[in-house]
């Protein structure tokens, strides 16, 4: 889902709230962030929210767990999530791993391979569609990431690794979750994606909050769901209520950009310009990608008189960004 946006400009002024419409505008999609994991059924059911010890990934992907200690230490692939205090991976990660996995049987260099899956990294956040609608494919030193509406890297080859995101979900549940497959339907997650493919719409608003709603009843850690639920209470006019969902979000998932995002645009609302930098920062430090993070936060230090900051994020913007209407505006204030 999109978040609310301050687009606060001297001319022209569209409107007091953007919301971003991620992907098709030109703007990122970021797969929904994985929140922090719980016991119970609703953090079982969803590969995507689901963590996974060494132990189950080396089962899953028949990559011994001294090969896994490896890859940690070459920062090629490392877990970058928790489960009950102890490190554990991501689905996230196991794209990257069965990327790497499939490299490696190639017998290709540990510093292709790294080349590779920082490659993958960088293309899993630009996909506009649903993870399991991808293939990951290579040429045996370079990753293509493919979904039905075609490639996001300009890079081609003969395909001697081709896998689609959607079966290593099947694997998952298959392998390590089969007691799950199916109670998947009714998982939070499934709720969540309900609420995120209707709240777009202010005739279903109420709606979509029901699901969210409904979600965060199901599993109180969903920190995205606290998030989008805050994006419609902002809609609706009630910032305090905004306000409090996007920081309870924030204390079950400190790293997601989002509610960084989202808090520092209220900031910014109310004039409070140092906090709202600092926010955005947050936000950029988790995603430096964000090119809407980049725009205001540019905004806020114009705000506070510091053009120098302010140019440097009006150039990361324009990097990320280079066309539309939002890119003539940050080369307006370049000039």
């Amino acid at each position: 889902m999109s978040t609310p946006m301050a687009r606060k400009e001297n001319t022209p002024k569209p409107g007091n709230v953007i919301h971003v419409a991620f992907g098709a505008g030109g703007h990122r999609i970021t797969p929904p962030p994985i929140p922090d994991p719980v016991d119970g059924e609703a953090a079982r059911t969803e590969p995507q929210l689901d963590m996974f010890t060494p132990r189950e990934v080396s089962k899953l992907l028949g990559l011994p767990q001294a090969k896994l200690r490896s890859l940690d230490r070459s920062n090629i692939v490392s877990p970058s999530g928790t489960r009950k205090g102890k490190r554990a991976y991501t689905f996230s990660d196991l794209i990257a791993l069965r990327a790497t996995h499939d490299l490696l049987a190639k017998n290709v260099r540990l510093r292709d391979v790294a080349k590779a899956i920082d490659a993958l990294r960088q293309s899993l956040p630009r996909v506009t569609r649903p993870l399991q609608e991808l293939r990951i494919t290579s040429d045996g030193k370079r990753v293509v990431v493919r979904a039905e509406d075609g490639a996001f890297e300009p890079i081609s080859g003969q395909m001697v690794m081709d896998f689609r995101v959607e079966n290593l979900e099947s694997d998952v549940v298959r392998v390590l979750r089969p007691e799950t497959a199916d109670a998947r339907a009714r998982t939070a997650y499934d709720l969540y994606l309900r609420a995120s493919a209707i709240d777009e719409d202010a005739s279903r608003f109420e709606e979509a909050a029901s699901l969210y709603e409904r979600a965060i009843a199901i599993d109180p850690h969903l920190a995205i769901a606290y998030t989008n639920l805050g994006n419609i209470r902002f809609r609706r006019g009630d910032e305090t209520q905004a306000e409090a969902l996007y920081r309870r979000a924030l204390e079950l998932d400190g790293r997601q950009p989002e509610a960084h995002y989202n808090l520092g645009y209220v900031m910014l609302e109310r004039g409070k310009y140092a906090q709202a930098v600092d926010y955005f920062q947050r936000a950029l430090a988790a995603d430096p990608r964000f090119s809407d993070a980049h725009f205001n936060l540019a905004m806020a230090y114009e705000a506070l008189e510091d053009r120098e900051r302010a140019k440097r994020h009006w150039r990361k913007y324009l990097d990320l960004e280079p066309t539309g209407s939002w890119a003539d505006i940050a080369k307006d204030h370049l000039r």
